[in-house]
């Protein structure tokens, strides 16, 4: 007796059948994931592109492995963290950052030291307690806490807290030490940044909902206060870099000769 096999459904019919909550969170392998939450901009159109939803998250985790604690995330965060607090949202909070926070700096990026908390926790449970109160405080302003020393299953749920469904608040970014990159995370969102030529800033997206980006994002990233004495600064774009398959199957970046390990997820 012949087998009839069953008529195939297009894709296209299966994914417009599953709930609005569960379609959110589903997408092609090749495609850019998509987010049912609002998002701030970047600042910077090269890495808005590169965004899922065209900007940082406000619900949910980012992670951001910088190679100079202090220094090169202000320069990343600045024109986003400027833009929200032109708007009515709560304050700017800062967890453990590891230098004072230097007004005329944040002046100069736009930051009001008025609707700014700093909270000056010292080991590294009591940085992980502060930001959890502040999760399930739900705050509408932004945080910017460093954890170098927070594991897994900490971030797990933090991530937890933050990715509540209904809760919305400004982005949350965790700060770790760039080495950090080859340890698992749970975190969606998982950026490298490291100083480029002159004032840009080299922005790799470790990990993102969605297809992988396979190339390094050159931002200029001048200081506010030196605008007006630097020559015009080049645009901002992405550069590819070669790539060679390790053994089990996964991308490494080859740069002077150099394999790098592959980052962990």
């Amino acid at each position: 007796m012949p087998y009839h096999w069953p008529a195939m459904t297009s894709s296209a019919t299966v994914f417009n059948t599953l709930p609005r909550s569960v379609a959110a969170a589903v997408w092609r392998a090749d495609q850019l994931g998509t987010v049912a939450h609002a998002t701030l901009s970047s600042g910077f159109d090269v890495l808005d592109a590169a965004l899922p939803g065209g900007g940082w998250p406000c619900r949910g985790l980012t992670e951001l492995l910088c190679s100079q604690a202090g220094v090169l995330e202000w320069r990343l965060l600045g024109p986003a963290l400027r833009a929200q607090q032109a708007g009515p949202q709560g304050p700017l909070v800062l967890v453990a950052p590891p230098w004072v926070p230097h007004v005329p700096g944040l002046r100069s990026l736009g930051i009001d030291e008025r609707r700014l908390v700093w909270i000056d926790a010292r080991s590294s449970a009591e940085r992980v307690w502060v930001v959890e109160q502040l999760l399930r405080a739900h705050p509408v302003g932004s945080v910017l806490a460093w954890l170098p020393d927070v594991r897994a299953v900490q971030l797990r749920k933090l991530q937890v807290l933050a990715g509540q469904a209904g809760v919305e608040h400004g982005p949350v970014f965790v700060f770790r030490d760039g080495p950090a990159a080859l340890d698992a995370s749970p975190v969606p969102l998982r950026v490298r940044v490291r100083p480029g030529p002159g004032l840009m800033l080299q922005v790799e997206l470790l990990k993102r909902p969605g297809a992988p980006l396979d190339r390094v994002l050159t931002l200029m990233a001048e200081p506010p206060g030196l605008a007006g004495w630097l020559p015009s600064p080049r645009s901002a774009s992405s550069v590819i870099l070669p790539e060679t398959a390790d053994v089990v199957g996964r991308s490494a970046v080859i740069r002077s000769r150099t394999v790098q390990r592959p980052v962990a997820h």
